[in-house]
């Protein structure tokens, strides 16, 4: 067996599953019943792992060949459908106004018109966490507090990745000793 490398298999899933979900792109409500939907979803699953792995890929360029012909005008109306969603969710976000600079510094991130935590997103997308902590206090600061603010900001910021300068120190003193013996 060859062995294919990760970025390579991992492209032509995409090519494929990308393939597979232009034709096979019914949706639940299409379907009588879950059960119907979930039996179509695992046959669409594995004619796309048998096509990445390279099994009986014949056999199943025939049935895929057979569905889209069968089910031609299916495809069409589905893909009508996702055009027209992608087309209003696209309408939505541009109705937003876009956030400038001057938005950012003059409210501390909050869009206008929206309450902190709450602001405009795409169709489809699950709420926002709200954030913990100094929100609406932030703009009761005046500009002096403000900058003790970044300045703490810039302090701690190292931190929450995990960096630590003592540990940078330690290492350069170890690399620069570690090489004067050599």
């Amino acid at each position: 067996m060859v062995m294919v490398s990760n970025s390579t298999h991992h492209n032509k899933e995409i090519h494929v599953r990308r393939r597979i979900s232009e034709i096979y792109n019914r949706r639940e409500e299409d379907f009588p019943s879950l059960k119907d939907y979930n039996d179509y979803l695992e046959e669409v699953e594995c004619m796309v792992f048998d096509l990445i792995d390279g099994i009986n890929v014949e056999a199943i360029e025939e049935k895929i060949k057979r569905y889209s012909q069968e089910n031609a005008e299916q495809i069409m109306i589905n893909r009508a459908r996702k055009a027209e969603e992608l087309t209003a969710a696209l309408a939505a976000c541009k109705a937003q106004p876009p956030q400038t600079d001057a938005d950012t510094s003059s409210n501390h991130g909050v869009t206008a018109g929206t309450t902190y935590g709450q602001a405009p997103r795409p169709t489809g997308m699950g709420p926002q966490p709200v954030p913990i902590g100094r929100g609406a206090e932030r703009q009761h600061y005046s500009m002096e507090d403000e900058e003790a603010l970044m300045r703490l900001k810039a302090e701690r910021a190292p931190w929450a990745g995990g960096f630590s300068l003592e540990i940078s120190k330690r290492r350069a003193l170890e690399e620069a000793f570690a090489s004067i013996w050599v």
